[in-house]
């Protein structure tokens, strides 16, 4: 069967080396749209133009988001999947970790929506950011604590942008997964990844490609009422 024919614009993934971040590139590939994959410097990009830089450094992101459009066009859908995790309990919490998760988890999506936001204006595009159910429930020592503010910070930002960027015919929202079976999930070991599918009441992980399908979805012409949603991918874990 033909696939439909893709909406015309580019994507923007950054993040584009991990679990989410890749299947997101892989997904809007296979739709027919060109790709700008950003990655930290000496990482491959597993798919589209490959954009170099640190998620947390304000030219360097400003650079890539320009080669972007320059290369490819102005981007239509942009991805923030840019995501460190962290460890509790609170108390332990050294300040220099709390800065180093805030500023990779949250202050990057600020850099990031700042630097987009002329294309998407232009686009009448949509932005997508990952948080976390973390930031909704609360969170555990498994994340840490700077984790559960950054990814709750995710979220005010996209409740904050959907409202402000509306008036542009820009679109914001937010996936908030649960435990995806992906490589930031290997530090846990196998009796704690299975503790985490057996608690869900799907009885599994989530996967990449799956939360790649829903943000695929809301960077789409079909989700074109749709935004400041925070759509939850976690197997049933989180009921909101």
């Amino acid at each position: 069967m033909r696939r439909p024919m893709a909406e015309a614009g580019c994507a923007l993934v950054t993040g584009a080396a991990g679990g989410i971040g890749s299947a997101v590139a892989r997904r809007f590939i296979e739709r027919g749209l060109k790709v700008g994959a950003m990655i930290l410097p000496g990482q491959e990009a597993p798919a589209g133009l490959a954009l170099p830089a640190e998620a947390t450094d304000e030219a360097q992101v400003a650079e890539a988001v320009a080669r972007c459009a320059s290369e490819l066009g102005p981007p239509r859908w942009v991805v923030h999947a840019v995501g460190i995790t962290g460890e509790g309990p609170f108390v332990d919490v050294a300040l220099e970790d709390w800065n180093r998760i805030i500023d990779i988890n949250l202050n990057s999506a600020f850099l990031l929506a700042r630097a987009v936001h002329p294309h998407l204006k232009q686009t009448r595009g949509a932005l997508a950011l990952y948080a976390s159910t973390n930031a909704i429930n609360g969170g555990n020592e498994l994340s840490g604590p700077a984790y559960t503010a950054a990814k709750a910070g995710i979220i005010g930002v996209t409740r904050y942008l959907a409202r402000e960027w509306a008036a542009d015919g820009v679109r914001v929202n937010c996936i908030a997964p649960g435990p995806i079976d992906t490589p930031m999930l290997d530090r846990l070991g196998p009796e704690r990844r299975a503790l985490l599918a057996e608690r869900a009441p799907l009885g599994r992980l989530g996967t990449a490609e799956e939360c790649a399908a829903m943000t695929d979805f809301l960077c789409s012409d079909a989700a074109g009422h749709t935004t400041g949603t925070i759509a939850n991918i976690s197997g049933g874990l989180l009921l909101d």
